[in-house]
């Protein structure tokens, strides 16, 4: 009995061998549109067990569409929905083209790979990848009034430094609202570019900075915000109102 039970675990291990089960992503890269854009293409290469993790903020209610051009005809992407390793989408078996209505807003994982037969040969793959996520932001989930000509529910000017030792300095900033305390507050950095930092139930969760840690420290009712270099204060009044 014991023989039978191991000759079956190797047949479950050998089918195992034809896809790809990473344990830990060997390259993240956050994925960050030009200011104006909806969409990037972007270009890459991995070797044999190599893996790439793109990292693609999006809200609940907007698309997200993924393009796939790989010379490998072994090199696939999965997609991952925010805080889960569970593919919502596995090219392998859908192909090299993703499009769907992103249900979870947060970050979503867009993982690149060889399959594990071609991983053993430490075959390579050059590829393209284009990504778009369209659609507004799900503003209109608040009761709260916008800003007259923009997208708004409120704006202010923040303290912030991009830099350690800088004096401090003032940021426009402005907040979209979910309701709940949910929230994505933009700010317009002085070098250029904008910064996204998302809100849950009142708190700062995380940013579009990707893989860059992010800091938080309560002042009272203000949020002290550290992500990387970069220095913010936000005030709760700002996220939930008041």
């Amino acid at each position: 009995m014991k023989r039978c039970q191991s000759f079956a675990a190797a047949i479950v291990i050998a089918l195992g061998l034809g896809v790809a089960t990473p344990a830990a992503a060997q390259v993240r890269k956050p994925v960050q549109f030009a200011k104006g854009a909806s969409s990037a293409t972007l270009k890459g290469q991995i070797k044999g067990d190599q893996y790439v993790d793109y990292l693609v903020r999006a809200a609940a209610g907007q698309k997200m569409t993924v393009t796939f051009k790989p010379t490998n005809a072994s090199a696939y992407f999965n997609v991952l929905p925010p805080g889960s390793d569970e593919a919502i989408f596995i090219g392998s078996s859908s192909g090299n083209t993703f499009a769907g209505a992103i249900k979870d807003s947060g970050e979503h994982v867009i993982r690149v790979y060889l399959m594990r037969n071609a991983a053993r040969r430490n075959e390579l793959a050059n590829y393209t990848l284009a990504i778009a996520v369209t659609g507004a932001l799900p503003a209109t989930q608040s009761h709260d009034a916008l800003v007259p000509g923009t997208s708004f529910h409120a704006t202010a000017q923040v303290p912030c430094t991009m830099a350690p030792g800088q004096p401090a300095g003032r940021c426009a900033a402005g907040v979209i609202r979910r309701g709940g305390g949910d929230a994505t507050v933009q700010i317009t950095m002085p070098t250029g570019g904008d910064r996204h930092i998302y809100f849950k139930s009142g708190h700062a969760d995380s940013s579009d900075a990707g893989a860059t840690p992010m800091q938080v420290i309560r002042d009272g009712d203000t949020n002290v915000i550290r992500i990387g270099k970069e220095y913010y204060e936000i005030p709760d009044a700002l996220v939930v109102g008041g």
